[in-house]
């Protein structure tokens, strides 16, 4: 048996015992100042909750997976694209992330965008999108607008 975990939080958002780390490899697929932490992992229960930050004008990769997610903002504010739709987002918004649906977040020019996700333990790879991935997104006037490949 396991024993229990507590985290306690700190300023800047940060918890104990907790590492921030980056978001992805340099290189791996294009983003844009964020980081992560890695709250809480589970086998039992077969999940992770994670929290990502990210800063001004940052945005996360945009990317599908066969796996969901949910999202919770905690801090700050920005948008969204899920499920061919841009969203803003702010604090204590919940987003719902299909699987194979195409994702992004962005935070605000003025401010960051801090949000936990959670996500199965055993999850498949990222898939970035192609150009025909890109051409049949970009149809869409909002999410031409609001995606960084």
């Amino acid at each position: 048996m396991n024993p229990p975990v507590f985290r306690k939080a700190r300023a800047g958002r940060r918890w104990d015992d907790t590492e921030v780390l980056e978001y992805k490899p340099e290189g791996s697929a294009p983003f844009r100042d964020i980081r992560r932490q890695l709250l809480f992992r589970t086998d039992a229960l077969g999940c992770e909750l994670r929290y990502f930050e990210i800063g001004p004008g940052g945005h996360s990769t945009l990317e599908r997976h066969e796996h969901e997610h949910a999202v919770l903002i905690l801090s700050g504010g920005g948008a969204c694209l899920a499920g061919g739709e841009v969203r803003a987002v702010g604090v204590h918004d919940l987003v719902h992330i299909p699987a194979l649906s195409w994702h992004q977040f962005r935070a605000s020019e003025g401010g960051h965008l801090g949000f936990l996700c959670m996500v199965n333990v055993q999850r498949d790879r990222p898939q970035l999108p192609g150009e025909d991935d890109l051409a049949a997104l970009r149809r869409d006037p909002k999410v031409a607008a609001f995606i960084r490949p």
